[in-house]
């Protein structure tokens, strides 16, 4: 019998275990099709995916049950200090990412802490590197492409799914390290305020691969060699609707985080749901527990979603949030502008009009609030003086604007940018 014989056979027979349900079988003849070298059918590569698929999500929960216990232990111990700023510390951030406070509100940054960014970056093209190199090129587009049309709603106003199997990766090249770059510069204005405690609960509603946490241990990173950080010990926990999402933050998380020398302990805690459907799964989080709830760009364009999950965010707040915790908000100015269908303008009045309004519709109050912006500028840019901007002042994306060349077909430099109010709030 010659081997396209022995192919076909061998297909029939892994078929006809399928229908079977004899799955063990159908194991054991994917793997002798693979050893073979013969071309696998569709059918062929939709198990093989789907047992990938599983092993990733067995090997999540025991990550997730190891955490969890690890989590229960560091909320055992005893509180630690607040983390007063350090005077050196907090003139070098401001002489490193350039920041000017045009006025009581209004902060810009065009620099960045590139002995910190430029080593992150690096390591996470190759980490994406490695995730594309196991996939064929031919799938590799297409899945790329179904989740940059996806994703690429955002530009429009729209609300993505966030539903493709490559989702996280194009998530990763096109926002994870700005909006990195903005959660850093938060928790730096949180740690100037001292109001940031060595041990600290945070929640992450709509987590997407942990950015939140990724921010804060970039921020402590900085702070290496101006004074002594006591032990650091920060409970994590993720609200997102897709696993992949926190799989892969995880997955790199322990690759780039864990890797370095540090005095931070994070414990994560993982609860895959979704805010829309939170009176079911209201139990999965500890009452009283957070000193900060942080909601990061997860603000609906579309009406009745953005009333149902506010509706949502608040029940958490009010039975999560600890009486001295606070609330950290971060929004992008055209969305914030847009939910209000105003259009923005470079005036104080108007914009803090707008935030009040927002805290409203949160049943919040308002601590302050900040504009981080590239520009300067509160009213937008047009296209070409942006571009203008960037390429004369913007810190530039070296590592990751030759993958989004070679794979997104992406023309311009990537740069980091900032476009976002941050907000700190606490209960009414």
């Amino acid at each position: 019998m010659n081997n396209p014989i022995v192919n076909w056979w061998r297909s029939q027979q892994f078929k006809l275990s399928l229908k079977r349900g004899d799955i063990r079988r159908a194991v054991q003849l994917l793997q002798e099709i693979q050893k073979s070298g013969a071309t696998f059918s569709w059918l062929e590569k939709l198990f093989r995916d789907k047992l990938q698929l599983e092993r990733y999500s067995q090997e999540y929960k025991r990550q997730t049950e190891t955490l969890s216990k690890q989590l229960t232990e560091a909320s055992q111990q005893k509180p630690n200090l607040i983390l007063m700023p350090d005077e050196e510390f907090v003139k070098y951030i401001y002489k490193v990412f350039n920041l000017i406070q045009h006025d009581e509100y209004k902060l810009q940054s065009t620099s960045i802490d590139e002995r910190i960014f430029d080593d992150f970056e690096s390591t996470l093209v190759e980490y994406l590197k490695e995730e594309f190199s196991k996939i064929t090129d031919k799938q590799l587009f297409i899945k790329l492409e179904d989740a940059l049309e996806d994703i690429n709603n955002l530009k429009i106003g729209q609300d993505p799914d966030y539903r493709f199997s490559l989702t996280p990766h194009v998530y990763f090249m096109k926002y994870f390290l700005e909006n990195v770059y903005c959660i850093y510069l938060a928790w730096f204005l949180i740690y100037q305020d001292a109001l940031l405690p060595s041990k600290v609960n945070i929640l992450d509603i709509a987590a997407g691969p942990g950015t939140v946490a990724y921010g804060l241990a970039l921020f402590l990173q900085s702070s290496s060699g101006f004074f002594h950080i006591p032990q650091m010990h920060i409970s994590y926990y993720s609200l997102e609707k897709q696993d992949a999402f926190q799989f892969r933050g995880l997955q790199f998380w322990r690759r780039y985080i864990e890797s370095r020398l540090t005095t931070v302990n994070a414990y994560f805690r993982f609860v895959t749901t979704d805010i829309f459907t939170w009176e079911t799964q209201s139990n999965n989080l500890p009452k009283d527990f957070f000193d900060f709830i942080v909601i990061s760009h997860c603000f609906f364009a579309d009406p009745a979603k953005r009333a149902e999950a506010n509706n949502t965010y608040k029940q958490i707040f009010v039975s999560s949030l600890k009486k001295s915790g606070y609330i950290l908000l971060i929004v992008q100015d055209k969305k914030l502008f847009k939910i209000y269908d105003i259009h923005q303008i470079e005036s104080q009045a108007q914009e803090k009009n707008v935030v009040d309004k927002f805290m409203a519709e949160l049943g919040l109050e308002l601590i302050w609030y900040k504009y981080l912006t590239s520009t300067g500028s509160r009213k937008p840019s047009s296209a070409a003086n942006f571009a203008k901007i960037a390429k004369e002042k913007l810190p530039k994306q070296l590592y990751m604007n030759s993958i989004l060349q070679q794979y997104l077909g992406q023309k311009y430099q990537s740069c980091y940018a900032l476009d976002d109010y941050v907000i700190l709030a606490k209960k009414s």
